[in-house]
């Protein structure tokens, strides 16, 4: 598991509100949302970026966009959401452990990419 604070959160060491868990991922509002609706959905497996996913994790790749549209459902939100995935520092990661976030609740202008 992943010495991150997701990792953390996934293996219990942290406590935290699952708003989804599944087999492979768990789903938590974020602390510094950027939007009303502002959700991370979190693989249990320990991938730092989207880079480091290999063939291997295809199928983890997969369920997670499939559980963004569970979740998104959940929410109220599956008819407009942004998903966005930042893989490295310059990025804009700031954890080292893969994971996606469900932003909605506004209407997203071209501009705001």
């Amino acid at each position: 598991m992943s010495d991150t604070i997701f990792g953390k959160i996934v293996s219990g060491e942290i406590s935290s509100e699952f708003i989804y868990e599944d087999e492979h991922c768990i789903a938590i509002h974020d602390v510094n949302p950027q939007a009303a609706v502002h959700v991370l959905v979190i693989p249990k497996k320990g991938i730092p970026r989207l880079v480091d996913a290999g063939a291997e994790d295809q199928a983890l790749l997969g369920h997670l966009m499939l559980a963004v549209g569970k979740i998104a459902e959940q929410l109220g939100v599956a008819e407009a959401f942004r998903l966005v995935v930042n893989n490295g520092a310059d990025a804009g990661q700031t954890v080292f452990h893969l994971h996606l976030h469900i932003i909605a609740g506004q209407v997203f202008a071209e501009k705001n990419l």
